[in-house]
């Protein structure tokens, strides 16, 4: 999905597409509930970038933050009502990245083992054997 606003940095860029994921997942765990589903809760979101993370958890505003607090308050209130756990991914392991990203080889083919489309005996990114 593009986004309508233009970001200053690239914390910002990942938080603006993590409280979208945090709109997406709402919708989709109140549908599900009202399907009678149970045990939803909490929803872990996977973020490689720390300092939106950090935003996500802290609702204290810093200066350079300020214009992005609308999204913040959605995110940080829906951690607070449990629906969400945040999790720090490390970018080595971040699937999304075999799309948006020009890779190395290995990191490359290391990701597409993890999605099923390659044997999985390439080393991983960390240097061991998967």
């Amino acid at each position: 999905m593009k986004q309508s606003t233009i970001s200053r940095s690239s914390a910002e860029a990942e938080y603006r597409a993590m409280a979208q994921a945090v709109v997406e997942v709402t919708w989709v765990v109140r549908l599900l509930i009202e399907l009678g589903m149970q045990n939803l809760t909490p929803v872990e979101l996977y973020c490689d970038n720390q300092s939106a993370l950090h935003i996500a958890r802290n609702p204290v505003f810093h200066e350079h933050t300020k214009h992005i607090d609308i999204d913040c308050h959605f995110t940080h209130d829906k951690v607070l009502e449990g629906l969400l756990q945040m999790v720090h991914l490390p970018t080595t392991e971040q699937i999304a990245d075999i799309l948006t990203k020009i890779l190395p080889s290995l990191q490359y083919n290391y990701l597409l083992s993890k999605l099923g489309m390659l044997q999985s005996s390439l080393p991983t990114a960390c240097g061991g054997v998967n």
